[in-house]
């Protein structure tokens, strides 16, 4: 049983969490937006196998963003065992596994059976637009600003300050599952007979794999669903009793790296401990070693998120960085402030579809063919603009065409908006966050673009190292999953296998002033530009 196996766990001797075994690797496996991804890991952090799948979305209706579960999990195992396969190892080798997890997905399911209520509903869905358009204009939320505006007053704690200008957004889990308990009868009714649980993705697997023995998510994925409250570190009460959602469909939460439990043995063959379940974006934090306080880590990918390592203690942001768990492992806690562009690679993948060129890997090429681009700015807000501007109602845009303008103007334009926008993700971060900055790591398949690399660390003005392997959430999991068996002792160990592929160091910064006046100017022109969203 999972107890048996959780208690001989314990009672091995390890370094850390009391247990070894003859395995000598290590498997991690990102679940993101588009693929799966799965690595195994030597103790040097080398991979000995490798193996990717692509994740079909489903678009039932417009607007609606989902995932099947089957498939999801078919998938999973898959490409885990595929991984294996390719590296000439075998199942019992695998010491023990981490998981990433793209953030704010989730499902219910009957608590008795086991059986889905609905697909997956990812965290691109936008069905709950309208309910999300009527929080926030409503006197609720009218009254809950004031209400932190007063405590604020009286207290002078941040967290009130910073709640009295917050807003609800379709990327975070509350309002899509609120919508979804409103919506769905025998979601509600499983609810209220309590017979309903939640998960996002991290959980939903872990349940699967241990055949339903548990149900549990870590601080990382539970701080990003938007129900979770950073500075208590539980389930919000006040949020689920605003929105009228159970307490009882939600997971336990456990320490990021931890013995969550180990695989049926009919699922690989052996059974296998889980020993990390991380959030994307996190997990690649922790992967760039992103350890000290301001630390920076650029993802550049579907979209980017830019974090910064606050410390013990979460931010309390005015623009929009949402205060995130980074990972908490024992004693230690650690906080993020995070800002979000959300249409990186999807600008990108439009642009390919619409045929302005061939290849993701052709547009440096393309943008360095010309000197600029003509004056042609574009506007990536496909789904509205993030932090700092926060408008969901802007759009995507070109702005400046002329006669003269060429396809390798559009994609220079493209590039550098994907700069700008990290300009201002790093400029509200000097301005909210009170911590010096330090170094900046950046990973994701857009960083492997060096055009929009030197234009950021230009815009920045300061270096920014680019790792020799871009999957860092995988390498995250895995660095948190060795720690909790002991296969790494420290972090420091961890310092030491980072390996640094290229450093790119600021030049001609003042060139593009005029030109990013120019794009702020195309940025402001875009915003509410839908009458809903």
């Amino acid at each position: 049983t999972q107890q048996q196996q959780k208690k001989r766990y314990y009672s091995m001797g390890s370094r850390r969490n009391g247990y070894s075994k003859d395995g000598n690797y290590i498997l991690g496996i990102d679940i993101g937006s588009t693929a799966i991804k799965c690595h195994i890991y030597d103790s040097q952090a080398k991979i000995k196998g490798s193996s990717t799948k692509s994740i079909e979305l489903l678009y039932p209706k417009p607007g609606w963003v989902e995932l099947d579960p089957e498939d999801l999990w078919d998938h999973f195992v898959t490409v885990i065992k595929e991984t294996v396969q390719a590296s000439n190892l075998s199942m019992k080798e695998i010491a023990t596994l981490g998981i990433s997890t793209q953030r704010a997905t989730f499902i219910t399911w009957n608590k008795k059976t086991g059986e889905t209520f609905h697909n997956f509903i990812s965290w691109q869905d936008r069905r709950a637009a309208d309910l999300v358009k009527a929080w926030n204009y409503s006197f609720t939320l009218k009254v809950l600003h004031g209400s932190s505006k007063v405590l604020y007053f009286l207290t002078r704690a941040s967290r009130f300050l910073s709640g009295s200008v917050i807003t609800f957004s379709t990327q975070h889990v509350s309002l899509r599952l609120a919508w979804v308990l409103q919506n769905m009868k025998n979601v509600r009714e499983a609810a209220e007979k309590g017979n309903c649980c939640f998960g996002t993705i991290d959980t939903w697997l872990l349940y699967k794999l241990t055949k339903g023995a548990v149900f549990a998510t870590d601080y990382s994925n539970a701080s990003t669903t938007g129900i979770f409250d950073p500075y208590q570190m539980c389930w919000s009460r006040l949020l689920t009793s605003l929105l009228s959602i159970p307490m009882s469909i939600f997971p336990p939460v456990e320490d990021t790296s931890h013995y969550f439990g180990s695989t049926e043995v009919s699922i690989f063959g052996v059974p296998i401990p889980v020993t990390a379940l991380v959030a994307d974006q996190q997990s690649a934090m922790f992967g760039e070693c992103c350890f000290d306080i301001g630390d920076v880590k650029l993802t550049i990918g579907t979209g980017t998120f830019m974090d910064i390592n606050t410390g013990s203690k979460p931010h309390a942001s005015l623009a929009g960085l949402y205060p995130l768990v980074g990972w908490k492992f024992g004693d230690e806690i650690v906080f993020l402030a995070e800002g979000n562009a959300a249409d990186t690679g999807t600008a990108i993948k439009w642009a390919q579809e619409i045929e302005l060129f061939s290849n993701a890997t052709e547009t440096e090429i393309l943008a360095e063919s010309v000197q600029d681009s003509d004056g042609v700015c574009f506007v990536p807000a496909f789904n509205g603009l993030q932090a700092p501007l926060n408008d969901p109602l802007a759009c995507a845009s070109f702005m400046g065409l002329k006669p003269s303008t060429t396809k390798n103007h559009l994609v220079r334009a493209i590039l550098e908006s994907i700069a700008f926008r990290n300009k201002q993700l790093y400029e509200t971060m000097l301005k909210e966050t009170s911590v010096p900055l330090g170094s900046i790591r950046a990973d994701g398949k857009v960083c492997s673009n060096s055009f929009i690399m030197q234009l950021t660390s230009n815009l920045f003005g300061k270096k920014i190292d680019r790792p020799k392997h871009v999957d860092m959430s995988c390498l995250g999991a895995t660095f948190l999953a060795g720690l909790a068996i002991g296969f790494w002792a420290t972090k420091e160990e961890l310092r030491k296998l980072r390996q640094v592929e290229k450093v790119f160091k600021p030049n001609n910064v003042k060139d593009y002033e005029p030109i990013m006046d120019k794009w702020l100017e195309a940025l402001n022109r875009s915003m509410h530009w839908y009458s809903k969203i």
